[in-house]
């Protein structure tokens, strides 16, 4: 059975995009967890090795105004579905991490700690997970005064202090109460 292992990343932050990966592997990688278990250089290293040797594989974003039009939810289950419809291999189920899965043509299983047991969909979390904090790095260049680099726009102290002092940016998801708050006093 050829098996596709979907997970996403970065429903919790304040900024950036929620990101999903599906993922589609030839044979076994050695060493693959739950991105969050996992080293950023083991991370690094297992991404390396899932791009070259995946049989096929999709990465998608949904926009923080995405997410502010349509709840992190169905931004999260958007991001998985349209990952799985970039995929080219023919597969047989589309198994995803936690308790929803997005509405697919094909058999679809959701998999409650499936990044911790399942290799396809540990594969899909790491990728994501990498792919994602590439992004925050970057938009950190863009808006240097929240330190998306350092804690890729999850709501740290640090981030809410700079959100105090200046106010959300472009990247920010607005209809996250934190910075709702803040647009309304």
């Amino acid at each position: 059975m050829r098996l596709v292992g979907v997970d996403e990343v970065g429903r919790g932050p304040l900024a950036g995009p929620v990101v999903a990966a599906a993922v589609v592997l030839k044979a076994p990688i050695a060493g693959l967890n739950d991105s969050k278990k996992l080293s950023a250089k083991r991370r690094a290293a297992l991404e390396s090795q899932i791009l070259d040797q995946a049989l096929d594989y999709a990465i998608v974003e949904v926009d923080p105004a995405t997410i502010d039009q349509i709840n992190i939810l169905q931004a999260s289950l958007l991001a998985m579905q349209r990952a799985v419809e970039q995929l080219t291999t023919p597969y047989d189920e589309v198994w995803v991490d936690g308790n929803r899965a997005p509405a697919l043509s094909a058999p679809t299983r959701a998999i409650v700690g499936g990044d911790g047991s399942v290799a396809e969909i540990s594969a899909a979390s790491i990728i994501a997970k990498e792919y994602r904090d590439r992004l925050m790095r970057t938009l950190h260049h863009d808006y240097p005064v929240y330190g998306f680099d350092r804690h890729m726009g999850y709501p740290t102290a640090m981030h809410r202090a700079a959100l105090l002092e200046h106010g959300p940016c472009a990247a920010h998801r607005l209809s996250f109460a934190p910075v709702r708050k803040l647009l309304s006093s």
